[in-house]
């Protein structure tokens, strides 16, 4: 019983949000991909769909974790069912180098992979 707990545990909205965005300011592109469906869709507001696949999503990412300073932090997290709302705030650069973005994520788990990802962004 406890076993099936910790691994429904491991694989909750929260903890999938956590363990991807601790991999991204690790910059392991495997860890971070992993957190993510083979059919995640990507979507920005108001719901125009840029990239389809765990590898298209992979592969915007490549260069971005070139940056030994890229880091992402959440401002603040609410949890509501399978969603995770997420305000981010990123630096692409090192703080202090580059200014910070400031965007809102929300993260929709489906069998125990981020299956949808959709952002907000200022302007």
């Amino acid at each position: 019983m406890l076993a099936a707990h910790a691994i429904a545990d491991a694989a909750s909205p929260e903890r999938l949000a956590e363990a991807q965005l601790a991999a991204y300011n690790a910059r392991d592109l495997d860890a971070f991909a992993a957190c993510f469906a083979d059919d995640v869709e990507v979507y920005d507001f108001p719901g125009v769909l840029s990239l389809k696949g765990r590898e298209a999503f992979r592969a915007r990412y490549v260069e971005r974790f070139k940056s030994e300073g890229l880091h992402a932090i959440a401002v603040h997290r609410a949890v509501i069912g399978s969603r995770v709302i997420d305000h981010e705030r990123v630096w692409l650069e090192c703080e202090g180098k580059s200014a910070p973005i400031d965007l809102v994520v929300i993260y929709t788990v489906r069998d125990g992979f981020i299956a949808r990802v959709d952002f907000i962004r200022e302007g």
